[in-house]
Order: structure tokens, then C-alpha cells, then sequence
């Protein structure tokens, strides 16, 4: 019941703001497809396929990644440091185990929201998108991922500035990098060891899904699902401390 309050919050205060998170949430991507899609991609081939049926899965990795890390991580950090509002949860009835799933999950799903629209910007653009459930799974689980860490993150950095560099060294970095915009082949080997245990890269990989045996296949959701519990157990312990 509290987990559903929670989230009944948070729907109100999406509701609230539709439109500007809406046109918000298009806004990166259509300029990501104008210049990579129409523009600098327009000649370019991947893969044996156009470049813009390549780019849009690594736009929907970075997108979710964003917009569920940074949602959840800005809203706790300023109700920690600004409006002290996470003060009063602290001291309510809620369990804080319960108000953090109930974080994660509204960024998550504000996140899926965003994959939403870019799924129907694709159309638009008519780029080449299988969708199945594989694809949604991995969409999902990328969501949850990225708003675990921004809740962890939310609870650890101390104050507005250092979150934003926390974004500007560590987020914006695997935006670009991790198979987005260009396959990981074109890298240095040791960078591209490193980049591809990420887990942005293991979202773009697997929402390309090109060519993978069933082991590959498996092994992207099970990276990303022990980074999951990894920033869950963060954000919990942090909880169970402050309560």
C-alpha cells in the first residue's frame, strides 16, 4: 500500500508536467536523429544496414539511461539538501526499503515513457526497429539499472555541484562511448575491454541484437540485472542507515 502511494505521487507530479516532460523527453533525441539519422549518418552504412537503424537502439540506451538516472538522482538529492522533504519521510510511517523502490521504479518508468516516444519517432524517421520482448526486457532493465544508480548517487553526493560533475565525468562519458553512436570495434582494445563491462554497452549491444548466439543473448541481462543489485544494495544499506 505504501509502495502504491509512492508511485501515486509520482504519477501525479508526472501528470502535472506531461507536456513539458514530454517535449523534454524529444527533444535530444530528434536532434540525435537529424544529424546522425538525416545528416552526418545519411551516407553511412553499418553493419551492412543504414546507419540510422543502427543509431536509434544506442538513443534509446542513452535516453533511458538519462532520463531514469537523472530524475530520481536531482528529485533526492534536492529533497535531501533544498527542500528537506526527505527529512519528513524519514520520519513518516513509510519504511525507507519501501519509499526506495518506490523512487526507482517512477524514474524507471518515466525512463520507459521516454523509449516510448523514441520508439514512435523511429517510425516517424522510418528506421528499421524489431520490437519484441526481448527488446522491451532489456529497455526495462536499463530503466532500473540507471535510476538505482541515480538513487544511490542522490543519497551519497552532498551537493548540487558534485552532481553534476558526477554526470559530467561518469554519465555523459558512456552516452558517447558505450556503442551508441559507432560499433566498439573502432576502439583500442584495452578501452574497448573496459567499455564493453558497462552497462550502457550492454544495453546498446543487446537492443542491436545482431547476429548474437543465445549465450550472448543471455549474458547482456545478466550483467545488467547484477548491476542492478549491486546499486540496489547501495541504496538500500544508505536507506537503512539514514532511517
Amino acid at each position: 500500500m505504501q509502495f502504491m502511494a509512492i508511485l501515486w505521487q509520482e504519477y501525479v507530479l508526472f501528470k502535472g508536467k506531461f507536456w513539458s516532460v514530454t517535449t523534454g523527453s524529444m527533444i535530444g533525441p530528434v536532434l540525435y536523429l537529424i544529424v546522425f539519422g538525416w545528416g552526418l549518418g545519411s551516407g553511412i552504412k553499418v553493419g551492412g544496414g543504414a546507419y540510422i537503424d543502427f543509431v536509434i537502439p544506442g538513443i534509446i540506451a542513452l535516453t533511458t539511461m538519462n532520463l531514469s538516472f537523472g530524475t530520481v538522482a536531482n528529485d533526492i538529492n534536492i529533497a535531501r539538501l533544498y527542500s528537506k522533504t526527505f527529512e519528513e519521510f524519514m520520519v513518516s510511517p513509510v519504511s525507507m526499503l519501501v519509499y526506495a523502490a518506490g523512487k526507482i521504479t517512477a524514474s524507471a518508468f518515466r525512463g520507459l515513457y521516454s523509449a516510448f516516444i523514441i520508439v514512435l519517432l523511429a517510425i516517424v524517421f522510418k528506421a528499421g526497429l524489431k520490437l519484441d520482448f526481448y527488446f522491451i526486457m532489456i529497455t526495462l532493465l536499463n530503466c532500473f539499472v540507471f535510476s538505482a544508480l541515480g538513487f544511490s548517487v542522490g543519497l551519497i553526493i552532498n551537493s548540487h555541484g558534485d552532481m553534476a560533475k558526477f554526470t559530467n565525468f561518469i554519465i555523459t562519458p558512456m552516452s558517447f562511448l558505450c556503442g551508441t553512436f559507432f560499433p566498439l570495434d573502432k576502439m583500442p582494445v584495452v578501452l574497448k575491454e573496459f567499455i564493453w563491462i558497462l552497462p550502457l554497452t550492454q544495453t546498446s549491444l543487446a537492443l542491436r541484437n545482431k547476429g548474437e548466439d543465445m549465450q550472448s543473448m543471455l549474458l547482456h541481462p545478466a550483467i545488467l540485472i547484477v548491476y542492478l543489485i549491486i546499486f540496489l544494495i547501495i541504496g538500500v544499506t544508505i536507506c537503512k542507515k539514514a532511517e
